[in-house]
């Protein structure tokens, strides 16, 4: 902070207001919520007066200060926005009036976003009953920079024009990482969909029937056999079985037999409430035996490579001419969406030469490897990002900006 400026607690530039409402039922009141770690106010679901177990209600106007009791300690302050005017508090969110002449509301927004404020937040809900809330009056002793108002007015312009700079760039980060992530999808079609490959049904290429896999068994915590979760491939980041997504069951070696991953399985997803996971696909690889079973809520297609490598299998699986075939068979079933062993034997899927599935997967397999070398740097990109503001506050409430 500022050597040349004051240290002052809030009491000295807030003071605590209510505006009480008694609650009646039949009438609809809009509640606000304060994010963690200075990530400002917001709008919950509103209520109906007879719903609350509050006797009275408080209602908060822009520029307020809202505090949660409970969560301070964790960065739960916020300025109330113009938008946010008008909703309701409970007892539990404490809130103050900033004194305009001489603390400007904004320039306290951005002290709410401060380590320096959590810090001193956290330490004044230490409670000794076990209870980490902060009381009014311990808020109130809480320190903050107070140089003059004018001089808050010109260091809250300045950072809000950085702000706005440091969002333009994350909105054009953004729009780069839709970019790299649109070009595999846009690929497929290219090489798969627009491109006149003979199309043969799914059954034709395969070595035998899909499988359903192995119906629930009992988790536990240890000594027990992994077992796949549907989001080892519904989630998968990557084209592979994600082997990180995995549970233990207790299943003896003769039921489990049928059920392991061998290499270069292919599975699919046989429902999901989502239709976009519906029968998404991932290959398994691996160089030795697996002890690894699959789930029912996922299908086993084994190949047969005369006609069809496994790799391109997946590819094929995900262009836009399959997809639209899942989309139209999808089954709901109490809220899911799936497809059966016969809806997937029935896929109409492109079938090049052998030589020809080999090379698209190889161009395949390079433009993901760049996709993910994009991202990468994006992701590094965005922690420099994130360490900007944290930069740009610092030097504002040490008088250096």
């Amino acid at each position: 902070m500022a050597n040349h400026w004051p240290i002052v607690q809030i009491r000295e530039v807030a003071v605590p207001v209510e505006r009480p409402e008694m609650p009646i039922p039949g009438q609809t009141y809009r509640q606000i919520g304060v994010r963690l770690w200075g990530q400002g106010a917001y709008e919950r679901e509103s209520i109906d007066g007879g719903q609350t177990r509050y006797a009275t209600l408080s209602r908060v106007e822009a520029d307020d200060i809202i505090v949660n009791k409970i969560w301070a300690r964790n960065g739960s302050v916020a300025v109330v926005s113009p938008e946010l005017s008008g909703c309701y508090g409970s007892g539990e969110f404490p809130t103050f009036v900033p004194i305009r002449e001489k603390l400007y509301p904004r320039w306290f927004h951005w002290i709410t976003k401060t380590s320096d404020f959590w810090q001193q937040c956290d330490e004044k809900s230490q409670g000794t009953s076990g209870k980490n809330r902060i009381r009014p009056e311990q808020f109130l002793s809480v320190e903050i920079p107070l140089p003059p108002l004018a001089e808050q007015q010109r260091l809250v312009a300045r950072i809000e024009a950085l702000a706005r700079r440091v969002e333009e760039a994350r909105g054009l980060r953004q729009e780069a990482v839709e970019e790299a992530e649109a070009l595999i999808p846009k690929a497929i079609t290219q090489v798969l969909d627009e491109a006149d490959w003979e199309f043969q049904r799914l059954e034709n290429v395969l070595a035998e029937s899909p499988r359903n896999g192995l119906s629930p068994q009992r988790e536990v915590e240890s000594d027990g056999r992994p077992m796949l979760r549907i989001n080892a491939v519904s989630s998968s980041p990557t084209r592979y079985v994600d082997l990180t997504a995995y549970k233990l069951v207790d299943v003896p070696d003769h039921i489990a037999e049928p059920f392991l991953l061998r290499h270069e399985d292919v599975f699919i997803v046989r429902y999901n409430g989502d239709i976009n996971r519906v029968a998404k696909a991932a290959i398994y690889k691996a160089t030795g035996k697996s002890d690894v079973v699959y789930p029912d809520k996922l299908m086993c297609l084994r190949v047969n490579r005369v006609e069809m490598t496994p790799d391109f299998l997946v590819f094929a699986l995900s262009s836009r001419r399959v997809r639209t075939q899942i989309e139209e068979m999808g089954k709901t079933t109490a809220g899911q969406i799936g497809v059966s062993g016969t809806d997937a034997k029935s896929f109409e899927i492109p079938l090049p030469p052998l030589a020809e599935q080999e090379r698209i997967v190889a161009y395949l397999d390079g433009l993901q490897a760049k996709v993910d070398d994009l991202r990468h740097l994006q992701a590094e990109t965005q922690k420099e990002l994130d360490a900007l503001m944290p930069s740009i506050l610092a030097k504002a409430f040490a008088g250096e900006l």
